[in-house]
């Protein structure tokens, strides 16, 4: 399998846009199939005769509902009874939840995977190479990205829906499995050759309408979609580790002294501890200064959802909800705004809210010498999440933030390589941890900004991994077998880089 080596710096690429959509708004997207209104369905055994089911079909899935989610696993054992062959599987995302799958992939029902992230089981297995065939990552952007230009057809997409109403229009933000937004289903609503609306409440009107019924085929209703609670699977707390705390507040006065900290900025950060105690301390420098933001985006918290609340921001843009505050906000409040994936990320969208971010928050498993960053894979090889919106908003954003304890567990996150490229090092900018903050050597207005301020400890990144290596040790590498078991991609389409059999 041959690996595609970027040669453009990234951060500028993703800026430019190119490609089929690059002049069209997501509106404009919308193919309407017909004038019919969708067949409701009384069982799932009609979608034997219904969808001329067959072998090496592709389905679709979102992850809305996270590790709650009961709609992949039902469909799939399903078509598992069936001895269907060959499916590839393309989820948003998969979570510990979807464990089933496993036997499928063993015994041949599946064929790949495509996804954004992948946890649990499901990742082990793969990494163990259970996979007929090496599964793809890609980012947040990236899926819509290849759906809206049909580099990834889709058969048939089956959408878990909150609620439905009797037309046939899907959200995400009613019902007894509210999970608040449906934007990761959306481009699939609109590309799939059918379309099945899986929902567990039928009603006669809908709030908020996600999903219009003239992309959509077959509606059918079951007694359960997923549990809600589900949802909040992850970090949803501000972390009370003194380190931690310590991190976040280095990294609120690396924002305010970056140059780019300004009335109407715009901002996003992640769901851990330390991110969200980014944004808690962000928010004191906020109100000690009098500035207001723009916008905060991505996947929502609640603690962003009262920031949204008190007035720090005017708006947030959801993708994808990570707390059951923030399913209830986005119902009640105008300005806490749904938005799509292609909307959120896609980089063929000249409109996309990651490239209007002023500043992100991101996480790392590891970050190497030339700021490449890993969240995909473990020291040992194993696969423990993917990209999501990391590549997406670190290219999208003026300024993007990696915060970590510099050793974990005993181990750097600085290390000479890392082990699997998530994020390319071009997209990144600064590294904040507790013991030191590098900053990219490309970005010569941060270095002159932020030097003045002593108290930051600004070193190069090299200063970095040899304070880290004093403390650990340099670790052993790991031997890896010549077995590609997963591709890692960028938001373009570029293959990233390539991960081995465990």
């Amino acid at each position: 399998m041959e690996l595609i080596i970027m040669s453009k710096e990234i951060k500028e690429y993703g800026k430019e846009f190119t490609g089929a959509f690059k002049n069209v708004k997501y509106k404009d997207y919308k193919f309407k199939k017909n004038n019919k209104k969708p067949v409701f369905l009384e069982s799932i055994s009609q979608f034997k005769n219904l969808l001329n089911l067959k072998d090496g079909m592709t389905f679709s899935f979102h992850h809305h509902l996270r590790n709650g989610d009961y709609v992949l696993n039902m469909i799939m054992e399903y078509i598992h009874s069936l001895k269907i062959k060959d499916i590839t599987i393309a989820s948003s995302s998969f979570f510990p939840c979807h464990e089933t799958i496993i036997k499928m992939m063993e015994d041949g029902t599946v064929k790949t995977l495509h996804g954004d992230y992948f946890s649990g089981p499901v990742a082990e297995a793969v990494s163990k190479g259970k996979c007929k065939q090496p599964v793809v990552i890609t980012t947040h952007g990236g899926r819509p990205r290849e759906i809206m230009e049909n580099e990834l057809p889709i058969d048939i997409a089956f959408i878990a829906t909150p609620s439905v109403d009797k037309d046939g229009n899907g959200t995400g933000s009613q019902g007894p499995s509210n999970c608040g937004v449906l934007g990761y289903a959306i481009a699939d609503s609109i590309m799939a050759k059918k379309v099945v609306l899986i929902t567990d409440n039928i009603v006669s009107e809908i709030n908020q309408k996600e999903i219009e019924f003239y992309n959509v085929d077959y509606v059918l209703k079951v007694d359960k979609i997923g549990d809600p609670k589900g949802i909040v699977s992850g970090t949803t707390q501000i972390t009370k580790d003194p380190v931690g705390i310590k991190i976040a507040q280095k990294c609120a006065k690396v924002i305010e002294n970056s140059g780019y900290y300004k009335e109407g900025f715009n901002f996003q950060t992640g769901a851990g501890g330390v991110s969200l105690a980014v944004a808690k301390e962000l928010k004191e420098i906020m109100k000690r200064t009098g500035v207001k933001g723009g916008f905060a985006s991505g996947g929502i918290t609640d603690y962003l959802v009262e920031m949204l609340e008190e007035g720090y921001f005017k708006k947030l843009y959801d993708v994808q909800c990570f707390t059951v505050g923030a399913t209830e906000s986005i119902v009640k409040n105008k300005n806490h705004i749904k938005m799509t994936a292609n909307e959120y990320a896609n980089i063929n969208n000249k409109n996309n809210i990651a490239n209007k971010l002023d500043f992100v928050i991101l996480g790392a498993s590891e970050v190497d010498l030339n700021f490449n960053v890993n969240v995909t894979t473990g020291s040992d090889g194993v696969i423990i999440g993917g990209s999501g919106g990391h590549a997406d908003t670190a290219a999208g954003a003026k300024v993007s933030i990696i915060v970590s304890k510099l050793v974990n567990s005993r181990r750097s996150v600085i290390v000479d390589r890392v082990r699997t490229i998530s994020t390319p090092g071009e997209t990144i900018d600064i590294i904040v941890t507790d013991r030191g903050i590098a900053i990219n050597p490309k970005r010569t207005d941060l270095i002159e900004n932020l030097s003045k301020i002593k108290s930051l400890d600004i070193v190069n990144i090299e200063e970095l991994y040899r304070r880290a290596i004093n403390l650990t040790g340099k670790p052993k590498k790991r031997k890896i077998s010549d077995e590609v078991v997963a591709i890692s991609k960028y938001r373009d389409g570029t293959i990233l880089d390539l991960i081995y059999k465990v």
